[in-house]
Formats: C-alpha cells, structure tokens, sequence
C-alpha cells in the first residue's frame, strides 16, 4: 500500500510540475509579431501559404510567434480566403536569424500605398530603473515631431523610420506633430515606460483620411541583469515574465506538498483502522 501510495504521489507530483512549468523560447529561434496598420482592410494573412492569422482587424497585434530561423513568404489576402492565390498585399519575405526578435507590419507607405516592412527590435539590456522607447512612423503622413512635455525629444521622423530612447521609467505624455510645429496632430496619450521594458509607439492610419491612430508594443525581460526570455504583450506564444514564473512554481510547490501531507495523513489514518481491526 504505501509503495503504491509513493508511487501515485510521485506521478502527481510529475504532472504537476510539467503542468506548470513556464514556456521558454529557444536560443534558435527567431520571435515574430506582426501589426496590421493599414485601415479599413481586414486580411487573412497566409506563411509559407499556411492560413495563420484569420481576419486580421487593422490595429491588431499577434504575437509573438517562435519560429525558426529562415525566410518565410507572407501574404495579405481577403477574409475568407481559401488560399494565398490573389493576395491584397504580398509575397513578401521576411529574412528571420536565430535569436533575432522582429515585428512584421503592415501598413501605408508616405503616398497611401499599401506596403510592408520588417522591424528589429532591441531587446538589448536595459540599465536598472529605465526602460526604452521606440516610436516607428508607419502612417501615410508627412515627417513627424515627436513632442513629450510639448516639447520635440523626437524630430523629422519619416515613414517607415524608427527612434529609439532611453528614459527614465514613468509614464509619458506623447503626442505626434507635423515637423517645426506643436500642434498635436495626434494625442496627447500617456506612454508607460517600464522598467526593464520596450515600449514600441505605432503611428499608423492616413492623415488625409482623418483615420491617424497609435498602436503600442511591449516586449519585457531586459534588466540589465536578466532573468528570463524577452517575450511580447499580445501573448499569442509568449514566455512567462520571471516574477509569474516565481509566483507559479511557488503555489505549485504549496499544492504539491498540501497533497502529499493529505495522502500521507489519509494512508496512516487506513493504517491504524486495519491495526485496530
């Protein structure tokens, strides 16, 4: 009996870890999200001609996704599509190296054509008690200021480029105005600037069709002494931050030794009846 008894504690001490251990990214892989931004046009989007994001939304962000390192062939097509055969936008190629961790966005180009491109982003470490900030122009509108506080921190910003800062942790006050100007032509909206975090700013939409808006990105996991996989907010693959992974191993760890003193009360209890009989 307590062979058996050991034996089933055990076992369910085995399931239990494997059901919570968290999901880790491999040094191998490349991780892809991708942002939609180009309005009024929902799109199934095919990899490889595999069906991946069915009725993507403009504004949406999926992601990020853990692949292998290579080249894969992207196509935007209408929903409900049966195939990649008459794309809205594509082939496109995206080049992904091991290890690399990018955002695919989909978008205006400065004359409101349709258009792509394929943003790295830096997942580098991060001094204690900063994060980073990148703003990428992805909207069919001229060069940008970049006004925090009224004032430019970022200036001429061009479709498709991109800036990168980093501040202090705290939230800002971001707004998007025509270059030499203050007049927000976008926002003002509040930014979180987490610590040990990059915040990507989208502006996306076209300016002459009134339809300008802001997407936001969060990529975790870069303290300057790191612990943990950086991994996207939009949560389709992504990796546990490091303080869950604590909280989760921890309660598991609670529930497994509660079990295993239930069984072992429940096995003494049997024991002493069949004594006593």
């Amino acid at each position: 009996m307590k062979k058996i008894l050991i034996a089933g504690i055990g076992a369910g001490a085995l399931v239990a870890f494997g059901a919570v251990a968290p999901a880790t990214a491999s040094e191998q892989n490349a991780m892809l999200s991708v942002l939609h931004g180009i309005p009024d046009t929902p799109v199934d989007v095919y990899v490889n001609d595999e069906l991946t994001l069915d009725d993507f939304q403009p504004g949406d962000l999926a992601g990020p996704l853990e692949l292998p390192a290579g080249t894969y062939s992207v196509v935007l097509a209408a929903p409900d599509s049966t195939d990649a055969s008459e794309p809205v936008l594509g082939p496109i190629d995206l080049p992904l190296e091991a290890g690399g961790n990018y955002t695919a966005v989909a978008h205006l180009d400065a004359d409101g054509a349709p258009t792509a491109n394929l943003f790295t982003n830096d997942v580098s470490d991060i001094a204690a008690g900063e994060g980073r900030l990148t703003v990428r122009h992805v909207a069919a509108a001229p060069p940008v200021d970049i006004l925090a506080g009224g004032e430019a921190v970022i200036s001429n910003l061009a479709n498709p480029d991109e800036q990168t800062l980093n501040l202090p942790a705290g939230t800002v006050e971001a707004s998007v105005a025509a270059t030499g100007t203050t007049d927000p032509v976008l926002g003002p909206a509040p930014v979180d600037v987490a610590e040990g975090t990059l915040t990507i700013v989208y502006a996306w939409g076209s300016l002459e069709d009134e339809n300008l808006d802001l997407a936001v990105q969060t990529i975790s996991g870069m303290h300057s002494s790191p612990d943990g996989v950086p991994a996207g907010s939009a949560g389709l693959v992504a990796t546990n931050a490091p303080e869950q992974q604590f909280g989760i191993w921890a309660t598991a760890g609670l529930a497994i030794l509660a079990a295993i003193a239930l069984a072992a009360a429940a096995a003494r209890k049997a024991i002493t009846a069949k004594a006593e009989r």
